[in-house]
């Protein structure tokens, strides 16, 4: 856990060089903790984490009742405090907590512990606080959210909506508040968030390091700076820390002053409408931020600009849109929207005018407008838009207030997609042949491949494995820590001993060797590599862009399995890995697009580079099983002997017990059935391209099932 009690000064909010979009997001959120918290989405070393631990130091002191380990307030402590009643306890004032939750965090270290040995013998509550207790009335900040496991994601969730941390183990319950700012980093390309979650956010923005050589300057010089001196950086940057959170401390009185009128709520539900946001969480985030935003701006009405803000922050994550489309949001219709829905406010107001027999008033004057035509107070961190030159500041509050650089206007923050990352280098074996891309067909919905067995491998929602979450099936003693108890085998465990113990009263004497966990049985996320043939006899257009349309199908398909993905095309002399495996499927679908085609067909290449990546993957991460998935026509002529080295390839696979499954790509009146040949070798399962979709194939599984088991 990571608090803001550091002996070592975080890096100073304020010296954060650029990312107006991610600062504003921050502070509205430390104005308003009822926005909901902010998720940074990001390319690496982008300083989403410094900006993120940075803000608690701005954040205000809170007062809590003194020895209580879940933070009460004192002036309305929780009635259901596991540490209570709290009666007339002291108090005692502390920084506002910044909790972090590890990636790889257990159950019980999120949520507490319950001893369930004292519960069961004793009938005693002894519990051990978890960190969604030490977050309470602060900030829980996760690195890496996107990489949460799914059951930790599921607590965050229900903790998030009720406000209230539940924990129970066979009847035995604990409950404690935990209402929390939630804050989350994340890189896209790593994988991405299930909606569930992503709409628990209250903002979003998206980082990427600036491309301007002074400002990448600006950021490693006080980067050294601090790294050499912190104490003294800090130091030097102690004034304006002071006046931003005087800033904020102002912003907070101004709030419940702040008046959101009619004209701005309309545009607020018209945008959602337009947009086509699920629910109403959307329309109740905008008007908190746009609340927020007028405070921030030192205003007690919220303008049309606060309201454009307020959706630029708070829609892209929530709109509908294709797992693989880039959040985001279409700035033109927005204008559009509120140019609409304000315009209709505008004229009924100009209709009552007209009552009074004006029939030409005055134009609005350079301050007349709903606007004001002058500053909104805030630059960028008020409403996005900077100060008009030579105009009087709006806000009651200091000039010195200001962030650094708050009149600049940096590069759009949108992360470089990776299919723009990098220019597509030319064929292996050279360019002769080469086909430009072409694009995928409609995606389909493909029947579910799985790896046969039982795994231990994450939870996801493909092949079978014991998880920690799913149907009993079984009972054992726990390794490590007692995960869920499985009850009537503990006691059948402690019966026998009951006399020997000297058990006198009602209560069941039981001891640590008695204790049983379940085992249970659920679905895990394998390891889907695809190798994909893109060489000459792949590259008629039509059968490639059938070809992209099965894979990014499949791809689709293991975004909702939770799965890792990875890629590998080959064609001309070798094969490249054009994706190592990666829980993003965004990236897979990007690099799949990009793909051209051309040259000869070294399938064996293809396999044995499919081989070098699983041997690798296995060392990093043994549990998760990989399903190898081959798209090809079965053709081999690259290289000597391709069709004998093709053979000895896929045998080698096969002597690792890999599941695998080859898509026949095959086409014309005259098939070879080489693709069929290929998946004997693999000791795998040949499907054509129209029976992988779920409407045409009826026993697949049971088909890659049986194939396993009969070699």
């Amino acid at each position: 856990m990571t608090t803001a009690h550091n002996t070592t000064p975080q890096y100073p909010f304020t010296a954060v060089v650029g990312m107006a979009d991610l600062r504003l997001a921050l502070l509205l959120n430390a104005v308003s903790p009822a926005v909901g918290g902010v998720l940074v989405r990001g390319e690496k070393g982008t300083a989403k984490s410094t900006a993120v631990r940075a803000l608690s130091a701005l954040m205000p002191a809170v007062d809590v009742v003194s020895g209580c380990r879940f933070a009460c307030a004192p002036a309305a402590p929780d009635p259901g405090c596991p540490d209570g009643p709290h009666g007339t306890g002291g108090v005692e004032e502390r920084p506002t907590r910044m909790v972090e939750l590890p990636v790889g965090a257990s159950e019980d270290r999120l949520v507490g512990a319950l001893d369930i040995e004292r519960a069961l013998s004793e009938g005693v509550k002894a519990f051990e606080p978890g960190l969604l207790a030490d977050a309470h009335r602060g900030i829980l900040y996760v690195d890496e959210v996107n990489l949460l496991h799914d059951h930790l994601v599921d607590l965050l969730l229900d903790a998030a909506a009720m406000g209230a941390s539940y924990v129970e183990r066979e009847g035995v319950s604990v409950r404690h508040a935990a209402r929390f700012l939630l804050v989350g980093t994340m890189n896209p390309e790593e994988g991405e968030l299930r909606p569930q979650l992503l709409d628990r956010f209250g903002l979003t923005v998206e980082v990427a390091a600036s491309r301007e050589p002074d400002e990448r300057v600006t950021v490693v010089r006080r980067r050294l700076a601090y790294d050499a001196d912190p104490a003294g950086f800090a130091a030097e940057w102690a004034a304006e820390e002071d006046a931003l959170r005087g800033r904020i401390a102002a912003a907070r009185e101004l709030l419940p002053r702040v008046t959101l009128g009619d004209a701005a709520l309309r545009q607020i539900a018209a945008t959602c409408a337009a947009f086509e946001v699920d629910g109403m969480r959307a329309d109740i985030v905008m008007a908190r931020t746009a609340t927020a935003l007028a405070a921030w701006a030192g205003r007690t009405d919220v303008l049309e600009e606060d309201v454009r803000q307020a959706a630029l922050l708070a829609l892209p994550h929530r709109r509908r849109r294709n797992p693989f489309d880039a959040p985001g949001l279409d700035e033109d219709k927005l204008d559009r929207t509120l140019e609409e829905f304000g315009a209709d406010e505008n004229a009924d107001e100009n209709a009552d005018k007209d009552t009074d027999g004006d029939d030409d008033p005055e134009p609005d004057g350079p301050d007349g407008g709903p606007d004001g035509g002058g500053p909104d107070g805030g630059g960028p961190e008020g409403g996005g838009h900077p100060p008009q030159d030579g105009g009087p500041e709006e806000a009651p509050l200091p000039p010195e207030a200001e962030l650094p650089h708050q009149q600049e206007r940096e590069a759009p923050q949108t992360p470089q997609t990776p299919e723009k990352a990098e220019p597509e280098s030319a064929p292996q074996g050279g360019a002769a042949g080469e086909k430009a891309a072409v694009g995928a067909t409609e995606p389909f919905r493909t029947r579910r491949l799985d790896v046969p067995g039982l795994g231990e491998g994450a939870d996801g929602r493909r092949s079978r494995a014991r998880t920690a979450h799913g149907r009993t099936t079984g009972a054992r003693r726990p390794h490590g820590a007692l995960g869920k108890l499985h009850l009537s085998a503990t006691v059948q465990a402690a019966a026998p001993h009951q006399r020997a113990r000297g058990r006198s009263g009602r209560g069941l004497v039981v001891r640590r060797d008695d204790l049983r966990e379940a085992v249970r049985e659920g679905r895990e996320g394998n390891l889907v590599l695809f190798v994909v043939d893109a060489s000459g006899s792949m590259a008629a257009r039509k059968r490639m862009s059938a070809v992209k349309g099965a894979v990014l199908s499949l791809l689709l398909d293991a975004y909702q399995r939770r799965d890792k993905i990875g890629l590998i095309t080959f064609r001309g002399t070798g094969a490249e890995l054009a994706l190592p495996p990666t829980s993003s499927v965004e990236a897979g679908a990007a690099r799949l697009e990009q793909l051209p085609t051309g040259g000869r067909t070294p399938l064996s290449e293809g396999l044995l580079k499919a081989h070098e990546v699983l041997r690798v993957e296995r060392m990093r991460d043994a549990s998760r099983r990989p399903l190898l998935v081959v798209v090809t026509d079965g053709r081999a002529t690259g290289g000597p002997e391709p069709v004998v080295r093709s053979a000895r390839a896929a045998r080698l696979l096969a002597a690792e017990g890999i599941a695998s499954v080859v898509v026949d790509c095959e086409a014309g009146p005259v098939r070879l059935g080489l693709a069929g040949e290929l998946a004997r070798e693999l000791q795998g399962t040949a499907i054509t391209l129209d029976e992988l979709r779920a409407d045409s194939v009826s026993a697949l599984v049971r088909t890659v099932q049986g194939n396993r088991k009969a070699a």
